[in-house]
């Protein structure tokens, strides 16, 4: 497959995976559909925006960034036409990757501290001292009395996360391959064209 080619199908797998961890985190912000929990009951994974801005935003630069390696370059077509945005891409895949390694660090924490939630009237991390066991036992989670059903909503979103930015990470370890080798070697070109 020449580098163009992968570069866009890469760039078109990694901009609805951006685009599905920008939603998770979103969904995030709201407990159980629920805006009235937003001030100060959310845990600070979900503060800390890991599937809005790392898995989100930094993938989708680099996602765009390879679909348009992918088409024809600011030169045209043929073997130095496509470097310039490769080498974009080359950029941007290191920046995305750095982003989906982001994501995929807050969502792990967020999975393995749990959420933040009321127990006997206290807000707190009651499942922190688990160490992520509390994942397998749920009848720990029927213990948080609000926000309703936090537990099972924290641990799908950002196990969600998790799975996306893993993904996302490998596409942009592969771009980042894809697009040095295009910046190096060149595109491609279909054998009978004149230059």
């Amino acid at each position: 497959m020449c580098t163009g080619k992968c570069a866009r199908c890469l760039g078109l797998s990694l901009i609805p995976l951006s685009l599905i961890c920008i939603v998770a985190n979103a969904l995030l912000l709201v407990p159980d559909g629920k805006t009235t929990w937003t001030n100060s009951n959310l845990s600070l994974q979900v503060w800390l925006m890991g599937g809005f801005v790392g898995g989100g935003l930094m993938v989708l630069c680099p996602g765009i960034a390879a679909v348009r390696a992918g088409g024809k370059g600011c030169c045209g077509a043929g073997c130095c036409g496509n470097r310039c945005r490769m080498l974009r891409s080359v950029f941007s895949s290191a920046f995305g990757m750095l982003g989906a390694i982001y994501c995929l660090s807050v969502s792990g924490a967020g999975l393995r501290v749990g959420p933040k939630c009321l127990i006997n009237n206290q807000w707190d991390y009651h499942f922190q001292e688990t160490q992520g066991s509390y994942l397998h036992n749920k009848t720990l989670w029927d213990l948080c009395e609000a926000p309703p059903h936090v537990v099972p909503w924290n641990v799908t979103l950002f196990s969600l996360l998790v799975v996306a930015s893993s993904l996302e990470t490998v596409l942009c370890g592969i771009q980042l391959v894809n697009a040095t080798i295009g910046v190096l070697c060149g595109d491609c070109q279909k054998k009978g064209s004149a230059h």
